[in-house]
């Protein structure tokens, strides 16, 4: 039978391991380790307070692309992460930060929708392939929902880290960790009620995809507690 978690009492079933296809999770895993390590060179090119040099660039975008997952491997913890074990994911997270550090030094409007692009679109894939991995792994649907989180905002926050500033996930801004989630629980919810994993997959990166994008593109931000908290307020 396959696992299942209880919540108040509702067992809540999960798929087998067998129906979570292992060259799907390459996939999701290759082509958001890409865009993330992309996103993140460019971020770190964009920062004009810390004025990075080519180093820092691509280190910055080698974390953005294998932080993630890395950290998501050492909570599973079965064995060396998936970037140590297979060269090529860091090769690939090379390749995007590379590609962020020949992007030209002109940071226009074109250039900041594209960030959001793949932005948005890592953060779909890694998403899934976070989900897909804890799934694979015989965890049940809240440990995978945290996974696919973790997995979507580890880097980024590591890369802030790294950077020498507080994560920005932690703060007032844009919508990301709670997207990640959103996109985790319609992948998580199809695959339940029985969606073949890889339609299941196309929604959930979608739903991360589009949230995001229309997060930047119509200006929805958190609030500081600090700020709705303020006695002043009334």
């Amino acid at each position: 039978m396959p696992p299942h978690v209880t919540i108040a009492f509702l067992p809540i079933p999960l798929p087998p391991a067998e129906r979570l296809s292992s060259t799907l999770f390459h996939f999701f895993e290759i082509t958001a380790i890409v865009l993330g390590a992309l996103g993140g060179g460019l971020a770190a090119r964009r920062d004009r307070r810390s004025r990075f040099d080519l180093t820092g660039i691509i280190g910055l975008g080698l974390i953005s692309g294998v932080g993630g997952g890395i950290t998501r491997d050492v909570l599973l913890n079965e064995g060396p992460p998936l970037a140590l074990q297979h060269p090529s994911y860091l090769a690939y997270a090379i390749l995007g930060a590379a590609l962020a550090g020949l992007a030209g030094k002109s940071f226009g409007r074109r250039t900041h929708t594209f960030m959001h692009v793949v932005d948005a679109l890592s953060l779909g894939f890694f998403t899934v392939a976070g989900c897909t991995r804890a799934m694979n792994s015989g965890l049940g649907f809240l440990p995978s929902l945290l996974l696919g989180v973790t997995t979507a905002v580890g880097g980024g926050s590591l890369r802030d880290i790294f950077s020498g500033r507080s994560p920005r996930i932690f703060q007032e801004g844009e919508l990301y960790a709670l997207v990640s989630a959103i996109a985790a629980l319609v992948f998580l919810g199809l695959v339940r009620l029985g969606v073949p994993v890889d339609r299941a997959a196309t929604a959930g990166t979608l739903a991360g995809f589009g949230l995001r994008m229309l997060a930047a593109r119509f200006g929805w931000r958190t609030q500081s507690v600090s700020h709705i908290s303020d006695p002043n307020i009334f």
